[in-house]
C-alpha cells in the first residue's frame, strides 16, 4: 500500500468527528476536572446557593467531610468568604489505596454583599456537610409599604 500524503482525518470527516468528541469525553471525564469541576486560582470553589428574605440573605456552601474547626467565615469590606481546606488523612500500613476520587486541598468562596447586609451580626452553622450562613438585613433596608393616594 502507497503512503498518503493526506491525514485520514481529511479523507473521512467521521474520523475528525469521532477524535474530537473523544477529546471531549477525555477533558470531561479525566484528570482533576472530575474532582474539582469548579476551580479558580487553584483553589476549588464550594457549590453554593443564595436565597432571600424579607429579613436576611441566606447562603448555603456544601462542604462535605469536614470537621467545623476546618471551616472559616469572614466578613471584611462587603465581601463574604467562605474558606476550608480538606487535609489527605494518614496512610495506615497495610492497606493500599486503589483508588480515590475525594478531593484534597483548599476550598474559597468570596461573595460581594449588598450594602443592606449588617455585617456585624452575621452568623453560621455548619450541619450535615452544609454551611448555612444567614446575613441579616439592616432594618432601613428592610422593605416599608407606601401608602398609595388617589386623587
Amino acid at each position: 500500500m502507497l503512503p498518503s500524503l493526506f491525514k485520514e482525518e481529511t479523507l473521512f470527516p467521521v474520523l475528525k468527528f469521532r477524535t474530537g468528541m473523544d477529546r471531549l469525553f477525555d477533558d470531561f471525564f479525566g484528570g482533576e476536572a472530575l474532582l474539582a469541576p469548579l476551580s479558580a486560582n487553584g483553589k476549588t470553589l464550594p457549590a453554593i446557593e443564595i436565597k432571600e428574605t424579607e429579613t436576611a440573605l441566606l447562603v448555603d456552601a456544601e462542604l462535605p467531610g469536614l470537621k467545623q474547626e476546618e471551616i472559616q467565615v469572614t466578613v471584611e469590606n462587603g465581601i463574604l468568604t467562605i474558606f476550608a481546606e480538606r487535609k489527605r488523612e494518614k496512610e495506615e500500613k497495610g492497606k493500599n489505596l486503589r483508588r480515590t476520587e475525594r478531593y484534597y486541598g483548599t476550598m474559597e468562596r468570596k461573595l460581594a454583599l449588598p450594602s443592606s447586609v449588617e455585617e456585624a451580626q452575621v452568623d453560621a452553622l455548619y450541619k450535615d456537610g452544609v454551611l448555612h450562613v444567614t446575613l441579616p438585613k439592616k432594618a432601613s433596608a428592610k422593605l416599608q409599604p407606601v401608602a398609595v393616594k388617589v386623587k
